[in-house]
């Protein structure tokens, strides 16, 4: 009900026990127990007074609704779930991709092993044939540089 256990009911039963002692202890459940009423009554009217000044269109007008959270929440479900969607399609697209690139991988490991030119190879040779310079190769590293 309040998030209480049997052996947290019973503790408090104890600690009431030692502390107000069995003769005091009966007057003052019969208090809170007043005092809970009169809470949960408050509560009541209050909700009820709000449903009947805001109109017919808040009948079903729940105190939890009025929580900011709970309100955006509510207004912004439709985009909620379109973001979603977008998610979970573009998560299906990573997989995808990450599905043709180890195929891509394993073709081209593939093609090495048994001996086939590799694309760079291909490259290097039509370069050749073409009669096209060679692409320039990086400078050496060179650490006493400034």
């Amino acid at each position: 009900m309040f998030g209480i256990d049997a052996a947290e009911l019973v503790l408090i039963l104890v600690l009431g026990v030692v502390l107000f002692g069995p003769e005091k202890l009966p007057a003052f459940s019969r208090k809170a127990a007043r005092v809970f009423v009169a809470v949960r009554d408050i509560a009541n009217n209050a909700q009820s007074q709000l449903r009947n000044e805001l109109g017919p269109e808040y009948a079903d007008l729940k105190l939890q609704d009025l929580n900011p959270r709970t309100f955006v929440a509510k207004q912004f479900k439709d985009e909620i779930a379109a973001i979603d969607e977008a998610r979970r399609d573009l998560a299906s697209a990573g997989q995808s991709i990450k599905d043709q690139a180890s195929s891509a991988t394993r073709a081209a490991k593939e093609s090495v092993a048994s001996g086939g030119s590799t694309p760079e190879r291909e490259v290097v040779a039509a370069e050749e044939t073409a009669g096209l310079p060679a692409p320039p190769r990086a400078a050496p590293f060179d650490p006493e540089a400034t």
